[in-house]
């Protein structure tokens, strides 16, 4: 019945999600397939924090499109998601799932809620940070760039993946903390403080990495510097960065690191 009822939850969502075009369609048919399989092999915990994730990012990158439009218009991704930035996002956590259904142990868990708290905490980091009226300043010598380069960051942005990984925090311990009231408080609110700290560093990571190794181009027609390997219609000119070190590879190492903070918090903490 598991696998029933995640397939059945996973295909209204996804299929939502495809119609109101936040997914395409091998998008949709990864997030199905993703969905399904953390439900049946994990718990409602583990699927409630996935879903959470899925709902805020994709809420987000609706709310003032046409503001963000311009800032997003370099990103290798844009507000529809592929089956590649479902599998940057959500491939990692699944890993875990598999784990910890395999050789069940607390740190499998542990692990997804800071790889679910650090692309929840980048994702929120662009969508609303995208909206900043501050010029974002570079990680790596804080001078100013121009909207939408890699590894620009602002305050409004900083702010926003911090509340992005505590929220992620705050589901993943209401769900898991369900049935258990004695000490739901206090481990719910520890587990909000660790979501927000790993969350937060692991986007700091990824704004890091996109800023020195992450594969940039050049636009031959309208002289910006982008993620996309196609712009105005024409091929690009590579000028920096690893070739397959892309948007998503980005994803998916700022997530593991995020993930292995998480892990040495709640290790120091006995979380």
């Amino acid at each position: 019945m598991a696998w029933i009822w995640g397939l059945a939850g996973s295909l209204l969502i996804s299929g939502a999600a495809y119609w109101k075009r936040s997914l395409s369609l091998s998008g949709m048919i990864s997030a199905v397939v993703l969905g399904t399989m953390m439900f049946a092999l994990g718990s409602l915990a583990w699927f409630g924090t996935l879903i959470a994730f899925f709902i805020s990012s994709t809420l987000l990158s609706k709310w003032k499109q046409r503001r963000k439009a311009a800032a997003e218009s370099g990103y290798a991704k844009g507000g529809r998601r592929d089956a590649g930035q479902v599998a940057a996002n959500g491939a990692l956590g699944l890993l875990l799932c598999i784990g910890n259904a395999i050789w069940p142990a607390p740190a499998w868990w542990v692990l997804f809620v800071g790889v679910m708290a650090t692309v929840n905490a980048d994702t929120w980091a662009t969508e609303i940070g995208g909206m900043s009226k501050a010029i974002p300043r570079s990680i790596l010598h804080g001078r100013r760039v121009t909207a939408g380069t890699s590894g620009g960051i602002t305050g409004l942005g900083l702010l926003a993946s911090l509340l992005g990984g505590a929220f992620i925090g705050l589901i993943g311990g209401w769900f898991s903390q369900m049935g258990d009231a004695n000490q739901a408080i206090s481990a719910l609110l520890t587990l909000v403080a660790v979501g927000a700290v790993s969350g937060f560093i692991g986007a700091l990571v990824d704004s890091w990495l996109g800023a020195t190794v992450q594969v940039m181009y050049n636009c031959k027609v309208c002289g910006k510097t982008i993620e996309k390997h196609v712009h105005c219609e024409q091929e690009t000119r590579q000028i920096r960065g690893i070739k397959w070190m892309t948007n998503d590879a980005v994803n998916a190492i700022s997530s593991l690191v995020g993930g292995a903070v998480c892990l040495g918090i709640s290790s120091l903490i006995s979380l």
